[in-house]
């Protein structure tokens, strides 16, 4: 059997598709078929890692979940991880195959077009349905030739294609007839229908422009869906960072968690259950002036570790943080930041720089090299440093995943990790100072860990009232909500004939 394919395009990065894709997934999954998500290619920092090892952007991930399923490389075959502005690691079914300037990767797009169909005709082979999403925009005239996410997945596939629009940035009617305009006939004969996503305000308001939409473009409006607070479903984009900061105000009697945003920041979504939970402050930081003085403060994952290290430094936020922690500020590094948080780095095929050497903050009594192998496990872990808070957690598990090309050898490992996906193994991870409030690790999702948390989190502070939120739960009731609303605001008949799937 091959499966149906519906696409959802944007016309523009950030219109919402991956969160209509993820509610797609999940409302179908509701109706009782197999659903699978896919996108050819993705940009992203925050990635995942499948259950065999293999390493996929993080949308794609959250998409697989909404429908009730696990993860797999063929979902999103490739995907391209920053290191510079104009440079990225390729990584090709899972695994790094290269890093390219952006001018060599637009010339070599046409040979991963096969990996491409491969992925997709597995997928439309294991399910009744498979919900694609482009990237950006369909409609760049500088990006079509040599396109492997957009329209050509479309026409390859036959794929009906919802054009989405984000209203709440202003101009969603320029932006989609704008997009129509620019489409070549055939790519427009695939166009099915539109939606206005992120709305505000009064629907009957908008209906003259909804009419004016339908009559210029010959394209149904699906539906209109709000703008949804509070969604508690990972984000992809580092461009969400930006809100979540401008939203927090100053509270009393809260634990002050500063969080650095590094400008190659990667897998922030480590800390969304910190977020969540009552009697805490999370924000995201990149001065020294922004620090002040929380009760801890968190290195995040980088991309180019060496790179962001020196943006701590010449910002000052390496001397404010160093000041910080000998004052007893608790301070935690997870991956890269486990990393900066050490001795130095050593990178003598210089896999990251061209600098072999790099000095760390000093916090932390361990070394890194960097090799060119890349580390990406799904990872179950044991508590085994008497130190500090972790002490009562010592011999308890911790699950977790590993993204990172450098190993860290510590004279006083803080965790021991007992498996990596199916294979039992014995391996020392991370660090702590002697007072266990300062340490590292390279294992994320740590804090979805509810009683590690919830113990960490005492240690900051006796009234941070903790709760040790169930993430798993978390997750779940957002997709419900997520599709509810979704659902609510189509033309579902009308969706399912796009489809071609009986009601």
């Amino acid at each position: 059997m091959t499966a149906k394919v519906l696409m959802v395009q944007g016309t523009s990065s950030s219109a919402g598709k991956s969160l209509l894709v993820a509610a797609l997934c999940r409302i179908f999954t509701q109706e009782g078929y197999r659903v699978a998500p896919f996108k050819a290619q993705n940009m992203a920092l925050n990635s995942f890692v499948t259950r065999d090892g293999l390493e996929i952007g993080r949308a794609q991930a959250v998409q697989a979940h909404a429908a009730g399923i696990e993860p797999t490389v063929d979902m999103n075959p490739i995907l391209l991880k920053p290191e510079a502005d104009s440079r990225s690691q390729v990584v090709v079914l899972g695994r790094p195959r290269t890093k390219l300037e952006s001018r060599d990767y637009n010339r070599r797009r046409d040979n991963l077009w096969q990996v491409v169909i491969e992925s997709l005709a597995r997928l439309r082979g294991q399910f009744d349905l498979v919900v694609i999403e482009g990237a950006g925009s369909p409609a760049e005239p500088n990006l079509k030739t040599g396109d492997i996410v957009n329209m050509r997945v479309a026409r390859h596939a036959q794929a009906p294609v919802l054009l989405v629009g984000d209203i709440d940035r202003g101009g969603v009617f320029a932006s989609l007839v704008g997009t129509l305009e620019l489409l070549e006939p055939d790519e427009r004969n695939l166009l099915k229908g539109i939606i206005i996503n992120k709305f505000r305000g009064d629907l009957a308001l908008l209906r003259p422009g909804l009419d004016f939409l339908e009559a210029r473009c010959g394209v149904p409006v699906v539906g209109v869906v709000p703008y949804l607070r509070d969604l508690r479903i990972a984000e992809e984009d580092s461009v969400a960072l930006e809100q979540s900061t401008a939203d927090r105000r100053l509270l009393a009697n809260v634990a002050d968690i500063a969080i650095i945003r590094l400008p190659h920041i990667s897998n922030f979504d480590d800390f969304d259950p910190l977020a969540l939970e009552p009697g805490v402050r999370v924000r995201y930081v990149d001065s020294p002036l922004d620090l002040g003085e929380p009760h801890a403060i968190i290195i995040p994952g980088s991309k180019s570790t060496a790179a962001d290290l020196h943006f701590l430094n010449a910002s000052g936020l390496a001397t404010a943080i160093v000041a910080r922690a000998h004052q007893g500020t608790a301070v935690v590094g997870i991956c890269g930041g486990y990393q900066m948080l050490g001795l130095v780095i050593r990178d003598p095929d210089r896999v990251e720089s061209e600098r072999e050497v790099t000095p760390g903050l000093g916090l932390l009594p361990v070394e890194t090299v960097f090799f060119p192998e890349k580390a990406t496990y799904q990872a179950q872990a044991r508590v085994v440093t008497m130190r500090g808070f972790l002490r009562d957690l010592v011999g308890q598990p911790v699950n977790g995943y590993e993204i990172h090309m450098g190993r860290t050898a510590s004279p006083e490992p803080m965790l021991c990790i007992v498996r990596r996906g199916d294979a039992q193994v014995n391996e020392a991870d991370g660090a702590t100072d002697a007072t266990g409030r300062i340490f590292g690790t390279y294992l994320h999702g740590l804090f979805d860990n509810a009683h590690f948390r919830k113990a960490w989190l005492s240690s900051l502070q006796d009234h941070a009232r903790e709760v040790g939120l169930s993430m798993a739960e978390v997750r779940e009731q957002a997709y419900n909500r997520l599709a509810a609303c979704v659902r609510a605001s189509l033309n579902m008949p009308l969706l399912y004939r796009i489809v071609g799937l009986p009601l």
